[in-house]
Formats: C-alpha cells, sequence, structure tokens
C-alpha cells in the first residue's frame, strides 16, 4: 500500500476479507404501507456485519475530526467500479463507530486490483 504520509505505520492498516459490494447496485426497491422504499439487499448486510466483525482496529475509535482514508480494493474481477467501493466502505465506517461521519472524509486515495482468490480491502484512516 502506497501511503504519501511516511509516519503511518503498516501495523495500522485494517484488512477486510471478502468482495466489497457496489453500493449503487445493494438496494431494492419494496412497498410499505403503499408507498415506494428502499431496502439492503441481503449480500449488503452480510458485507456490512462481517465488515464490523473484521474492522477490529479501527471498530469504536469515533475520529470526530477530519481524517483521510487510503483504500486498496481488490476485486474477484475487474467489472465493480471503484467509487461505488468508497460509499459502501464509508457507510461500514461509521457503521462500526470508526469515523462519527463520513463528511468529515477530506481525501480518500484508492486504488483497484484484481485478485480473484481473494477479494477484500485494505485501508488505513489517517486522522488531521
Amino acid at each position: 500500500m502506497q501511503i504519501e504520509n511516511s509516519k503511518i505505520q503498516e501495523n495500522e492498516r485494517q484488512i477486510i476479507l471478502g468482495q466489497c459490494p457496489s453500493k449503487s447496485n445493494s438496494y431494492r426497491i419494496i412497498t410499505l404501507g403503499g408507498h415506494g422504499s428502499l431496502a439492503k439487499t441481503e449480500a449488503l448486510k452480510a458485507y456490512e456485519k462481517s465488515f464490523y466483525l473484521q474492522c477490529g482496529k479501527y471498530r469504536n475509535a469515533r475520529i470526530k475530526g477530519l481524517f483521510e482514508l487510503y483504500v486498496d480494493v481488490y476485486n474477484g474481477s475487474s467489472r465493480p467500479d471503484l467509487d461505488n467501493a468508497m460509499k459502501a466502505v464509508l457507510d461500514c465506517l461509521q457503521q462500526c463507530n470508526a469515523i462519527e461521519n463520513d463528511r468529515n472524509c477530506i481525501k480518500i486515495t484508492a486504488q483497484k486490483f484484481i485478485d480473484k482468490t481473494n477479494p477484500r480491502i485494505e485501508f488505513i484512516i489517517k486522522e488531521i
């Protein structure tokens, strides 16, 4: 992982195993009380739960201020978009209380790779 700031230690890197879902393809339309609504797919729910359980380094860090996110996305194929993975990652970071709010992210450095046998994400959060 190429990180611009040499002060970031390799042991700060968090690895989350599994294919990161595309946020834009992870909702389905349902009807509740006669009104249309969006619901998460089972695949997205499963990934969010898995992310929470695996995110030991940052879970409950509650980063309140500005931060930078450095992330490498290893997909099982070249098809998934990198930008949709970022939305899912930031949402998962909020859900596991690693960050207070994703609007405090001032910089994202992301790279996309292919690893057919071991899809995953690897990331570092740098507080500003």
